[in-house]
Parts: structure tokens; C-alpha cells; sequence
């Protein structure tokens, strides 16, 4: 249960102003089907986050418990400066083209790509090596993915330029910081 409450919270947080929250935007202020947009982020997420997360447990059984405590240390460390770092997502000026692949096959296709190597899914790796759960890790970041992007699908614009971006990522970068000393410290288990 702490690998899904805390892979959600710590996700859900790092999302808020990411590039992927900002295509969840764009995608919804161009196509308006919130729906297929959803539908194309969800399993975007699932595949992503799988597969970050298999890496990661690979990662965590093919190295020994003390290079493994150094390294999701530092690895969390470097994600709370990470976070600290806001996105920002070119408008591509393509506004007025028909989507090639349909609403849900744009955004899956553009929120797979697009979340290669971010934050969240370098997160899920990290998560993936520390606890032993992998289901609860992924079920965790994806719906972690979900809670920050269908809001803003819903809501569009206009509410994600009311949240106060400093502070969730302070927050978010926080939690990353103790999650990285606690393991460096020893505290909580590897596995």
C-alpha cells in the first residue's frame, strides 16, 4: 500500500506543469474530445510506466543492496532538483490540421513519446527498484499521471493557470529530497 500511495502522490505532484500536462492542454484546447484524450493518456501511461517499471526492478535485483541504496538515493535527490525546473511545451502551429491518427492515437502516440526519459517515468524506474511491488508502483504513477492530466483536460486552461505551480513543485521536490536522504540514511527497506 505505500509503494501506491506514495508512487500516486510523489507522480501526481511532479506531473502538475510538466511537459505532458501541458499536451494534455494543448491536445484538449485543439481537439475538444476530452474523452478519446483521456482514454489516449491512460494507456500511454500504462505502457510507459510498465515498462519503466519492469526496468527498474530488473535494475534493482542485477545490483547489490549497497550501490542500489546509493544509487535511488542520489537518483531521488536529483529528481526533487529536477522538479524544481518547470516545463514548458512549443505550440507547434499546427492548429488547424485534421489529426492523422485520431484524437486517441495523436495522444497516445504523443504522450508515449513524450514521456520517454521525463521526469515521472525516470521516477517510476526509481520507484520500480525500491519497492518490491511492481503493480503497486505502476497502478501508483499512472494513476498519479492520471489525477494531474484529467483535470486539466477537463478544466482546460484556465484552472491549471490558477494552481500555484511554485509551490506544488516545491512540494513535489520535497518529497522527492526526503525519499532520497531516507534512503541514503538506510530508512525504509529496498525491497
Amino acid at each position: 500500500m505505500e509503494a501506491l500511495l506514495i508512487s500516486t502522490g510523489v507522480v501526481a505532484l511532479a506531473e502538475i506543469g510538466d511537459k505532458t500536462q501541458l499536451l494534455a492542454l494543448v491536445l484538449a484546447a485543439k481537439f475538444r474530445k476530452p474523452v478519446p484524450i483521456i482514454l489516449g493518456i491512460l494507456a500511454a501511461t500504462l505502457v510507459n510506466h510498465a515498462m519503466a517499471g519492469v526496468a527498474g526492478a530488473w535494475i534493482s535485483a542485477a545490483i547489490g543492496p549497497v550501490a542500489m541504496r546509493w544509487i535511488l538515493g542520489i537518483s531521488f535527490i536529483a529528481m526533487a532538483a529536477w522538479t524544481l525546473i518547470p516545463d514548458k511545451l512549443d505550440d507547434d502551429g499546427d492548429r488547424d490540421k485534421a489529426p492523422r491518427f485520431g484524437v486517441f492515437g495523436t495522444t497516445l502516440v504523443a504522450f508515449f513519446l513524450l514521456e520517454m526519459g521525463d521526469k515521472t517515468q525516470i521516477a517510476t524506474v526509481a520507484l520500480a527498484a525500491k519497492y518490491s511491488s511492481l503493480v503497486a508502483v505502476v497502478a501508483g504513477t499512472t494513476l498519479g499521471m492520471m489525477l494531474a492530466n484529467v483535470p486539466a483536460v477537463l478544466l482546460g486552461e484556465v484552472a491549471a493557470k490558477k494552481l500555484p505551480m511554485k509551490v506544488v513543485h516545491r512540494i513535489a521536490a520535497g518529497i522527492f529530497f526526503v525519499l532520497g536522504v531516507s534512503v541514503l540514511l538506510g530508512f525504509g527497506s529496498l525491497a
